[in-house]
C-alpha cells in the first residue's frame, strides 16, 4: 500500500530479460534503502513492484508480462525517469490517499495548460474508468496522488502545484504522453457495494464495514 507521495525520481539504467518478462535496474541515490529488504514493494511510476536486488544507490525489479501489457512500463527506455515510493508503514503519515499500486488503465494527456505557477492537465481515460472519478475525488497518475477538479465521460482534469511538477515526472509530461491511472480504492468498493445491492453478487463488505475501517465518515 502507498500514499501517492513520491519520494524520489529515479532513472532506469538497465533493462534486461527475466523469467517473468523484463528486469529493470533503477538508480535512486537519494532514496533511503536502510529499511528496505529483498521482497519489499516499491511503486515505480504507479505499479507496485518487488525488489529483487538492491544496494545503497540502486535497486532491481522484475516486471511481469501482465504489468507490461496494462501499464506504461513496457514503453520505458534506458535513461527514462520514474516516480518512486516505498511501501507505506502503519506509522507513516497518509499525505496523499490510499494507493494500491494496481493500475486500472492507461490514460493519455490531452491538454497541458500553464496557469501562473500551476499546470492544468486534462487526461483521457478508458470509458469503463469514468464511473470511479468524481469532482474533488482522488486519483493516482504515474504514482502521484492528485485531486480531480473536473470529471467527464472519458476524461478528467487535475491541477498540479509547482512542488509536484518539480519533484515528480509530471513536470516533463507532454500532450500525448501515456500515463498510468489508478482510481480511488473507496470508489471501487462503493461500486462493488452498488452491484451487491442490485442483487448481482453476494456482498462480502458493507457500508458499516467501510465506516468501521475509517474509509467513510
Amino acid at each position: 500500500m502507498f500514499t501517492g507521495i513520491v519520494q524520489e525520481v529515479g532513472k532506469i539504467v538497465e533493462i534486461g530479460p527475466a523469467k517473468s518478462s523484463i528486469r529493470l535496474r533503477i538508480l535512486a541515490p537519494h532514496l533511503d534503502f536502510t529499511d528496505v529488504a529483498l521482497g519489499d514493494s516499491i511503486a515505480v511510476s504507479g505499479p507496485c513492484l518487488t525488489v529483487t536486488e538492491f544496494d545503497s544507490e540502486q535497486f532491481e525489479v522484475d516486471v511481469s508480462a501482465e504489468t507490461l501489457a496494462r501499464t506504461t512500463l513496457g514503453e520505458r527506455k534506458i535513461g527514462d525517469n520514474v516516480n518512486l515510493e516505498k511501501a507505506l508503514r502503519f506509522n507513516d503519515r497518509l499525505g496523499g490517499h490510499l494507493v494500491s499500486g494496481h493500475i486500472d488503465g492507461v490514460g493519455k494527456i490531452k491538454l497541458r495548460e500553464a496557469l501562473d505557477e500551476y499546470v492544468r492537465f486534462v487526461v483521457t481515460i478508458p470509458n469503463e474508468l469514468s464511473r470511479y472519478l468524481a469532482f474533488k475525488g482522488s486519483v493516482s497518475l504515474d504514482g502521484v496522488s492528485l485531486t480531480v477538479n473536473e470529471a467527464a465521460k472519458d476524461e478528467f482534469e487535475v491541477l498540479t502545484i509547482p512542488h509536484t511538477l518539480d519533484n515528480t515526472t509530471l513536470g516533463e509530461s507532454k500532450i500525448g504522453s501515456a500515463i498510468n491511472v489508478e482510481v480511488d480504492l473507496v470508489a471501487r468498493y462503493l461500486d462493488r457495494l452498488n452491484e451487491s445491492s442490485a442483487g448481482n453478487v453476494n456482498p462480502s463488505i458493507s457500508l458499516s464495514t467501510l465506516e468501521s475501517a475509517g474509509l467513510l465518515k
